[in-house]
Order: C-alpha cells, then sequence, then structure tokens
C-alpha cells in the first residue's frame, strides 16, 4: 500500500503553474487563425514600442528632471496594473483563482507559484523594459546600478502582486453578470486620461519638465516609484533615504502578497453566495413600473422604456453611452479650462450622444425579431422608430444644454449662449433624422462577446452608417451654420442672434420629423432584411 503523502510543496507546484500558464496561451492560440494573428500583432506592437520606449528612457540619462520622468512613469504603470484586472477581467483566465478551489493546495504555496507564473507574458516583459530603462535613466555609479538590480525586481513583483491581489479581491464580483459591466468604465477612463494627458503635455511644452518636479516628489514615496526613486537616492549619496525608500517598496510587496494570502483562503474556504438574492432583486425589479408611469402610455411608452434599460443593463449599450457622455463632457470642457476653447465646442455633446440614433436595431441584435413582430404596417414602425428618438432626447436634450451653459460659464460668452444651443439642437435633430433612415438601410450586428463593436464582414456597412449619416447630418446643418454666420459678420445681427435659439431648435426639429417620416416605410418594408443583419453575429 503506498504510503501517505505530505503537503506538496511550492517548488513543486510552481513549475507546473508555468506550465499551465504556457499551455493557456498556446491553446488559446490555437482556437482561430483571427486570434493567433490579433494577439501577434498587438504583441509586436507591444514589444516594439517597449523597446522604444526603453531607448528613450536610456537616452534621456544626464536630464537634469530625469528622476521625475521616470518615477511618474513607474506610478502610473503601477496604477495600470491595479487597474487592469477590474476593466479587462477576462484578459487573463489564470486571474480567476476560483478554478483551483478543488484542488488540494495551501495558500502560501499557491501564491508563490501564482506570483512566477503571472511573470509569463507581454505585460511583465513591458514592465521590465520599462524598470529598466528607469533605473539606467537615472542610476550613477556602481552602487546605483547595484540597488537598481534590487529595485527592478522588487517593483515587477510589487506590480503583478498588486494586479493578482486586486483580482482575488473582487473575483466574485468580476465573475459575475453585473461584474463584467466594470468593463464600460474603460471607455471613460480612457477619455479623461487622453485629455489629461494632452492637458499635462500642453503645460509641459509651455513650462518644461520642471513642471513634473511637485508631483514627482511625492510619488517617490508610493511603491513602485519608491524602488526607483532608492536608485536616484543612492546616485545623489543619500543612503538613508534609499534604505527607506526599498523598505517601503519590500513592505509594500509582503503586505500585498499577505492581503492576497488572505483573499484567497477566503475564495477557497467560503462559498459564493453572490447569486444569492438575485432572484428576490429580479421579482423587485419587475414589479417596479416607477419609469413606465412616467412614459407616454402605449406603444410609445413601452419602445422608450425597452430603450432606457437597454441604456443601462446591455454592456455594449452601457459602454457606447458611458464613453459619449464623457467625450461629449470632456472635450469643450477642457478647451474651456485651458482658455482656448468656444463655446461652439460644446456642439460636440449633442454629437456624440447623437451618434447613438445610428444602427438602432442592431442594438437589439437577435431580439429584434420580436419586434420585428409587431411591426405589420408604415405606421408601426414610424411609433417605433419616434419612440426610440423620444428616448435618446430624453437624455440627451437636458445634457446638451448642461454642457454648453457649463461651456459659456467658463468662458465667460454669454452672449453666444443662445446661438450655440440652436445649433447643438439643429445638430441633435438632424443627427435623428440621419440614424433613424440610415439604421434601415445599413443595419449590422453588434457581438454581444468580447470587444468587437461589428460583427466580422460588416464593417464596411457600419462605417457608412455613421460616418456617411454624419457627413449627411453636417450637410443639413448648413442652413443654419451660414445664418449664425452671416447674423455674426452683419452689421446689425447681432442684436438679432438671440433668434437662432428658436429658429435652430424649429429647424432641428423640423429635420427629425421629416427622417422619422422618410425612414418608416424603409423599415417597414426590409424588415426581413434588417433582421438577417442584425442577427448575423
Amino acid at each position: 500500500m503506498a504510503g501517505r503523502r505530505g503537503p506538496v510543496s511550492a517548488d513543486a507546484i510552481t513549475p507546473v503553474f508555468v506550465r499551465l500558464k504556457l499551455s493557456l496561451l498556446r491553446n488559446g492560440l490555437r482556437q482561430s487563425g483571427g486570434r493567433k494573428a490579433a494577439y501577434i500583432t498587438s504583441a509586436v506592437f507591444a514589444l516594439l514600442f517597449a523597446a522604444l520606449q526603453l531607448i528613450g528612457l536610456i537616452a534621456l540619462r544626464g536630464h537634469a528632471h530625469a528622476e521625475s520622468v521616470v518615477v511618474l512613469a513607474v506610478a502610473v504603470l503601477g496604477l495600470g496594473w491595479a487597474v487592469m484586472p477590474l476593466f479587462f477581467p477576462s484578459g487573463d483566465e489564470t486571474l480567476d483563482p476560483t478554478r483551483l478551489v478543488m484542488l488540494p493546495l495551501r495558500p502560501r504555496p499557491l501564491v508563490r507559484a501564482l506570483l512566477t507564473a503571472s511573470l509569463v507574458g507581454i505585460g511583465p516583459l513591458f514592465t521590465l523594459c520599462l524598470l529598466v530603462g528607469s533605473v539606467v535613466a537615472v542610476a550613477r555609479g556602481g552602487a546605483a546600478f547595484a540597488v537598481g538590480a534590487v529595485a527592478v525586481v522588487l517593483a515587477l513583483l510589487v506590480c503583478v502582486a498588486l494586479a493578482r491581489a486586486v483580482a482575488a479581491a473582487n473575483v466574485r464580483l468580476l465573475t459575475s453578470r453585473k461584474g463584467r459591466d466594470l468593463a464600460v468604465l474603460s471607455g471613460l477612463v480612457i477619455a479623461i486620461g487622453a485629455q489629461i494627458v494632452n492637458f499635462g503635455a500642453q503645460r509641459i511644452g509651455a513650462s518644461g519638465l520642471g513642471e513634473l518636479d511637485p508631483a514627482a516628489g511625492i510619488l517617490q514615496w508610493v511603491p513602485p516609484a519608491s524602488a526607483i526613486g532608492a536608485v536616484h537616492a543612492v546616485g545623489e549619496g543619500s543612503y538613508g533615504v534609499a534604505a527607506a525608500q526599498l523598505a517601503l517598496t519590500a513592505g509594500a510587496l509582503v503586505a500585498l502578497l499577505a492581503l492576497w494570502s488572505r483573499h484567497l483562503t477566503r475564495l477557497m474556504t467560503s462559498p459564493d453566495g453572490s447569486t444569492l438574492p438575485g432572484a428576490e432583486s429580479a421579482a423587485k425589479e419587475r414589479s417596479s413600473t416607477g419609469l413606465g408611469r412616467l412614459l407616454p402610455p402605449g406603444r410609445t411608452g413601452t419602445v422608450m422604456e425597452r430603450s432606457l434599460r437597454y441604456v443601462w443593463r446591455d454592456p455594449k449599450t452601457k459602454a457606447a453611452w458611458v464613453t459619449s457622455l464623457a467625450i461629449g463632457l470632456i472635450v469643450p470642457v477642457f478647451n474651456a479650462w485651458q482658455g482656448t476653447g468656444s463655446v461652439y465646442f460644446a456642439c460636440f455633446a449633442a454629437g456624440m450622444l447623437g451618434i447613438q440614433m445610428y444602427n438602432q436595431f442592431g442594438q437589439d441584435t437577435s431580439a429584434f425579431w420580436i419586434v420585428a413582430m409587431t411591426i405589420s404596417s408604415t405606421r408601426d414602425a414610424y411609433v417605433e422608430l419616434r419612440a426610440r428618438a423620444y428616448a435618446l432626447l430624453l437624455i440627451t436634450v437636458p445634457y446638451a444644454a448642461l454642457v454648453t451653459i457649463l461651456t459659456t460659464a467658463m468662458l465667460g460668452d454669454w452672449r453666444r449662449l443662445p446661438e450655440a444651443l440652436g445649433l447643438s439642437f439643429a445638430l441633435l435633430g438632424a443627427m435623428l433624422a440621419t440614424g433613424a433612415w440610415t439604421s434601415a438601410r445599413f443595419p449590422y450586428s453588434i457581438p454581444q462577446e468580447g470587444y468587437k463593436n461589428v460583427a466580422p464582414g460588416q464593417t464596411g456597412l457600419a462605417w457608412i452608417s455613421i460616418f456617411g449619416g454624419m457627413v449627411a447630418a453636417a450637410l443639413l446643418c448648413a442652413p443654419v451654420i451660414a445664418l449664425t454666420i452671416w447674423l455674426n459678420v452683419s452689421a446689425d445681427g447681432e442684436d438679432w442672434t438671440w433668434l437662432l435659439l428658436p429658429v435652430s431648435t424649429a429647424y432641428g426639429a423640423g429635420l427629425a420629423a421629416a427622417g422619422l417620416k422618410l425612414a418608416a416605410p424603409r423599415t417597414a418594408r426590409r424588415l426581413p432584411e434588417i433582421l438577417a443583419a442584425v442577427s448575423k453575429g
């Protein structure tokens, strides 16, 4: 009879987990040629960017503000590792430790094995390149390079452990249906981040890299950036400061590993109760008709409520709305904040939300067949399209007005408020008209899984629908734009610019009504083709 085996050690399972990670990567690439091509392309671009970044950091060596640049870069890198599991929970299957619950593994050896396996991939290699370049940029002398070797290892482990600890702490949420909706925030973060980077780059271009010094002075004490701060401190001869910064980084690593181990223990020993209140909350939601009571009766109210529920509950629709709301606010407000904007930039808010009118039936995907069964005449199609437009207007009109007023207040140009708001409403009406027509003429499917917004083979339809419709909307707004220009250049025209608000609003409403009327018969005739197109994905 075989003797009883003792607990499996970390040294024994670590190679197994490394091979498991490599097998997951290899088998994932075997699923399809498209996935393999996408992975290889992204890997090539990531490594190329990492190489160029490494060269740039090395070239920064000797610059007076090199420390500030690399400390901020490493701090942003650490933030990226922290939020990656929240925004891309499906990006790495090994981020879900619940798959290992049934295995006889203790948390501490499991943490070591998973930490080692986490060092395999493009992300860790990219991080390593940035850290090495940062050390080369600030290290002065043999002692600094020796400390730099330790700093690179500590900073890399802190980044990986941070991502793992965040994933383990939120794994129940991230693997649930509602948890996956966190990914919609990525559009918001990217939009805000891009504008912040743009604003910061303009400030740096005007004032120099010295603008980074105050922030770097704080972040050099925040892991993992503190490890790079220690390398610079050794080069300056501040060995006590360097020791404190290295100790802070090492302490952060120990704390993250302990936190990770604690959450693993909880996951391995406690039941998953994340879905227990689901039936109760669903019944409560079904019994709630507060929204329905505020909407018009009949088909109009039903369609409006369905459209608004899509905005709140469907991940893809929610992602599009969150991104449009964020960018529509950020572009005019950030430009006004920098003093380089115009009140007319507020039209960007109406334009971004007006895009949501395009491909109305594609948002329903294969469920559109239920809607199609209720459309038996041009009148039914018209009411359907009109109700969808009403739902969009319910959000867009007050939002566009708010952004326009906020932009005007920041610039102090209250005289142009009526014309800017009128242009926004005219643009919105034109986009409702063209969006209704292109929804019937160029429908396309939106895949529910993954991050693609267009089904394979329908990219051309999407380009024609969105960009063609936007160009047509801009042309339809030409009379209002011409009237605005004429009143502003005319000698006595400025006294009548207030008329642009009612005139432009009425013009936009007329365009929207005409567009819905023209799109309704086409929608009724092309129901089979629309259903086939939106169900493709």
